[in-house]
């Protein structure tokens, strides 16, 4: 049975930071790449960062650069995403998503909520 389960969302202050993780099972992890996406009330769920399989590349979306950093432990079927510098835009469900060839699996999401 393929699962994909985030924990680290929160509430947070602006400005401050978490590490979202997604542990993956049931599928061969190191050949999937890996993608964390967000979705805001009201809003469509948007690409935040993806990495490759053996991590040589990542692509970040313009508004998380700088600030964002997705990383694997593949060893661990893990992708981490972490967040500095976080402000009231991010707040959202963010979803992490395996994907390979025409096989996509999905997490069920945890909220981060940037609040003063």
């Amino acid at each position: 049975q393929v699962q994909l389960v985030e924990s680290g969302g929160g509430l947070v202050q602006p400005g401050g930071s978490l590490r979202l993780a997604c542990v993956s099972s049931g599928f061969p992890f190191n050949r999937y790449g890996m993608s964390w996406y967000r979705q805001a009330p009201g809003k469509e769920r948007e690409l935040v960062a993806d990495i490759s399989q053996n991590s040589w590349s990542r692509n970040y979306a313009d508004f998380v650069k700088g600030r964002f950093t997705i990383s694997r432990a593949n060893a661990q079927n893990t992708v981490y995403l972490q967040m500095n510098s976080l402000n009231v835009e991010d707040t959202a469900v963010y979803y992490c998503k395996a994907a390979s060839g025409s096989s996509t699996y999905w997490g069920q999401g945890t909220q981060v909520t940037v609040s003063s």
